[in-house]
C-alpha cells in the first residue's frame, strides 16, 4: 500500500499556524513511508471563501516548504460526485429522504433542550413511505446511521475511542437544495484521492464518528485517522490572535526563518529523545505518529525566537543579503543599491551572529543604505562630546593614510589613541556613532572597511562637525 496524505484547510481565512503544522505532519508522515502528499482547497462554503484566502495559503505552504506532490483539488469542483454517492446510498437503502422543514427541525431542537436531552434529529422520516411527504418540499437526503451498539475508531495518535451509536443521528448529506453537507464531501473526497491516512487537530474527532458511518455504508474501506492535539497559547487557552501573530505570513513578515518555523512546529506536539534542532532530511528520517503526544502544546515566541537566532547563524550570508535587501528597499529614506549591497556583504557574517530575526538584521543594517547625513540615536548623540569631535576629526586624518584594509584601520586607530593616552574605547565609540549612529555594531574596524573611504571618512567629518 501506497501512503497517502492530504492537507484540507478552508479558505474563509488565511493560514493558521496551527494548520500548517496539521500540513507539516502530513508532509512528513508520508515521506517516512514513501507516499504521497496532497492538497485539497474545501470550499464550498461560496459565501466565507475567497481567492485572496485561496492564494495566501497556496503562499504560506510554498514560503514553508510544504507544496503538495500535484496540484491542488477544489472540493466545490465535485459537487457533482457528492451528490452521485448520496443517491448510491439512497438507493441501496442507506440513506433516505427526509421532508421536514426548517419550522419542524427547531421544533425538535427547543423540545430537546427543553427535556435535557441533546439536540439531535429524531429520525422520524427514517421509515416513512416518501408518499407521505407535504407537497412543496423538497426533501433532504440522510444517512441511515446504526443506532445499537458503538463505533470504535483505532486512533494512531489517541488510541482506542469509542461512541456508543446512540449518540449519532443520521446526519444531512445533500441538502435540500442539492449541495452536499461538509462531513459527507470530505469522505467522497479522501475516498477518491485514495488517502489512506488522515491526520488532522483532534478538534475533528467527533466528526470522524459520523464520517466512519458514509464509508461503511458505501463498503469503502476506512483510512487510518490520527487526531493530533491543537495548539494553545501560553495561556493554556486555544491559539488566537490576542496571542499574537497566527497567519503563517505574519510570521514571515516578523522575520522568521522558514525552516525555524518548521523545526519549531515539528518539536510542538511530537518529539524525538533529546532531539531539538531538525532539517528536514533529519525530521523525515524520524517522524512518525507514535512520537506525537497526547495534550495540547503551547506556543512559545521566546523558544521560536531563539531557535530562529540559531538558524540564522547557520544560514548563507549571501541569501540574508537578498532578504535583507528586500526588506530595506521597503523604507523610503534608504539608498538600496550597489554601494548599500556591498556593504551588507560585507558586514553579513557579523550582523548575523547578532540578529534573532530578520527585522532585527534590517533594523542593525539599515545604517549602512542610509544617506548622509546619518541619522543618531540618543546614546551615540551623547558620545559626541566636543573633546570627542575634536579627537575625530584628527582621526579622520589618520585613517585617511592608510590603505583602507581592516588590519590597517585597526593599527592606525590603535595608533592614535596611544599617542594621546587615550584608551582604545574612548577613541572607538564615538566612532562607532559617527559611522552607524548607535552605540552597537559589528566590529568597529569591520565597518569602516565596509563602508570604504570615500563613505567612512565623509561620515567622520559629518560626526566632526
Amino acid at each position: 500500500m501506497t501512503v497517502v496524505t492530504r492537507f484540507a484547510p478552508s479558505p474563509t481565512g488565511f493560514l493558521h499556524i496551527g494548520g500548517a503544522r496539521t500540513a507539516l505532519f502530513n508532509l512528513l508522515f508520508s515521506r517516512h513511508h514513501g507516499g504521497k502528499y496532497l492538497l485539497r482547497i474545501e470550499d464550498t462554503d461560496k459565501q466565507r471563501s475567497t481567492a485572496e484566502a485561496v492564494q495566501q495559503i497556496l503562499d504560506s505552504l510554498a514560503w514553508l516548504d510544504l507544496s503538495p506532490d500535484e496540484p491542488p483539488l477544489f472540493q466545490s469542483t465535485r459537487e457533482a460526485r457528492h451528490a452521485e454517492v448520496a443517491h448510491q446510498m439512497l438507493a441501496a437503502g442507506r440513506a433516505y429522504f427526509c421532508y421536514c422543514t426548517p419550522e419542524e427541525l427547531q421544533q425538535m431542537r427547543e423540545r430537546a433542550i427543553k427535556e435535557g436531552r441533546p439536540p439531535r434529529y429524531d429520525g422520524r422520516w427514517r421509515d416513512r413511505d416518501p408518499k407521505e411527504a407535504p407537497p412543496g418540499i423538497k426533501p433532504a437526503i440522510r444517512i441511515k446511521a446504526p443506532r445499537e451498539g458503538e463505533t470504535v475508531v483505532e486512533d494512531l495518535v489517541q488510541g482506542t475511542v469509542r461512541v456508543a451509536n446512540t449518540e449519532l443521528d443520521d446526519m444531512i448529506i445533500l441538502r435540500s437544495d442539492g449541495t452536499p453537507t461538509y462531513l459527507h464531501a470530505v469522505v467522497v473526497d479522501d475516498h477518491d484521492m485514495g488517502i489512506t491516512h488522515v491526520i488532522r487537530g483532534d478538534d475533528h474527532l467527533t466528526n470522524t464518528f459520523r464520517q466512519v458511518q458514509v464509508y461503511r455504508a458505501m463498503g469503502w474501506d476506512e483510512p487510518r485517522f490520527g487526531h493530533i492535539p491543537l495548539i494553545h497559547g501560553a495561556d493554556g487557552s486555544k491559539l488566537s490572535k490576542r496571542h499574537g501573530a497566527v497567519s503563517v505570513l505574519e510570521f514571515r513578515e516578523m522575520g522568521y526563518l522558514p525552516e525555524a518555523v518548521c523545526n519549531y512546529l515539528l518539536r510542538l506536539g511530537w518529539g524525538h529523545g533529546d532531539a531539538e534542532i531538525l532539517d528536514r532530511d533529519e525530521a523525515i528520517r524520524l517522524f512518525d505518529t507514535d512520537g506525537v503526544g497526547r495534550g495540547a502544546a503551547r506556543f512559545d515566541f521566546a523558544k521560536l525566537t531563539a531557535l530562529n537566532a540559531h538558524y540564522l547563524r547557520k544560514a548563507d550570508p549571501a541569501r540574508l543579503v537578498r532578504e535583507t535587501l528586500e526588506r530595506l528597499a521597503r523604507r523610503t529614506e534608504l539608498a538600496v543599491g550597489a554601494h548599500a549591497k556591498a556593504r551588507l556583504a560585507a558586514l553579513m557574517p557579523g550582523l548575523q551572529e547578532r540578529a534573532r530575526t530578520l527585522a532585527e538584521l534590517a533594523d542593525s543594517a539599515a545604517f549602512l543604505a542610509h544617506p548622509r547625513p546619518l541619522p543618531m540615536d540618543a546614546k551615540a548623540r551623547a558620545q559626541l562630546t566636543p573633546e570627542a569631535k575634536i579627537a575625530l576629526r584628527e582621526l579622520g586624518a589618520a585613517l585617511g593614510a592608510t590603505d583602507w584594509s581592516v588590519a590597517a584601520l585597526e593599527a592606525a586607530t590603535r595608533a592614535f589613541a596611544e599617542s594621546r593616552a587615550m584608551k582604545l574605547g574612548a577613541v572607538a565609540q564615538p566612532l562607532r556613532a559617527a559611522l552607524t549612529g548607535s552605540t552597537q555594531s559589528p566590529p568597529i574596524f569591520d565597518v569602516l572597511g565596509a563602508l570604504g573611504r570615500e563613505e567612512g571618512l565623509a561620515r567622520i567629518e559629518d560626526a566632526a562637525r
